[in-house]
């Protein structure tokens, strides 16, 4: 399973700044037809809008908001991408006095909201012809980083819900998609003293990941090196318990 960027309907959650706006950005130069840019707050979508006010459409979004999902579903009834990128984190590791509620907060935009995307998402790419979807993960999802402990928690439940969808959504023909970063350029990383890659580095690596049908993205040299030599083990663990699905 595959698609062409320059046949694609897309809609971008999180779309005002950093990756999901390098997404837009992407989408954009790869000619897609039209690409919904949606973030909580639609005023902050202006300047991404600007590119080109007919081709990339705002909307108003929260991910944790049942109701504004489905009120974007029936605007945005011609999409055949779907990117999960809305995504928020917190620093510290498992005994700060905040670490249970940014756990909370976390799961509840990282993995609920991705969920709700997913299958509010799953019957309109279904009847655009499958699709597919990408849902953007971390290397944290497979290694826990302690500095970002419930962070990385959140990304594992991303994960294997990934993984669930792809097994679920095959028999539709749509395409799922993981993508697992290092450390990015992005206001979300500023303190960390890491080498970073840029934003636009792996919204070109989703793309083209998207138009050869790679399930699992690696887009930088960190996240390639450290999972290099799991990750081929592991696919072959995920395929055999997909096949387990009923018919």
């Amino acid at each position: 399973m595959s698609l062409q960027i320059s046949q694609s309907v897309a809609l971008v959650t999180g779309a005002n700044r950093g990756i999901g706006r390098a997404f837009v950005e992407a989408l954009h130069q790869a000619g897609a037809k039209k690409i919904y840019a949606t973030a909580r707050n639609i005023e902050s979508l202006q300047e991404i809008v600007a590119i080109d006010p007919n081709r990339i459409i705002p909307l108003t979004l929260d991910v944790t908001n049942v109701a504004q999902i489905e009120a974007v579903a029936l605007l945005a009834v011609d999409v055949n991408l779907l990117i999960n990128n809305a995504g928020i984190v917190s620093t510290g590791g498992l005994f700060t006095d905040a670490s249970v509620q940014a756990a909370q907060s976390e799961i509840e935009v990282n993995y609920f909201g991705t969920l709700n995307m997913i299958r509010t998402f799953a019957s309109i790419l279904k009847q655009n012809g499958g699709g597919a979807i990408a849902n953007l993960a971390t290397l944290s999802s497979h290694v826990n980083v302690p500095v970002f402990a419930t962070y990385s928690a959140s990304k594992a439940a991303l994960h294997s819900l990934t993984q669930a969808a792809r097994a679920e959504l095959a028999s539709q023909n749509t395409l799922v998609i993981g993508l697992y970063p290092g450390p990015v350029d992005t206001r979300m990383t500023t303190a960390l003293p890491l080498d970073k890659v840029s934003p636009s580095q792996i919204a070109d690596a989703l793309l083209a990941g998207i138009e050869q049908g790679t399930e699992d993205i690696y887009p930088d040299p960190m996240a390639a090196n450290v999972l290099s030599g799991v990750a081929q083990e592991l696919k072959e663990i995920e395929k055999q318990f997909a096949a387990m699905l009923p018919e």
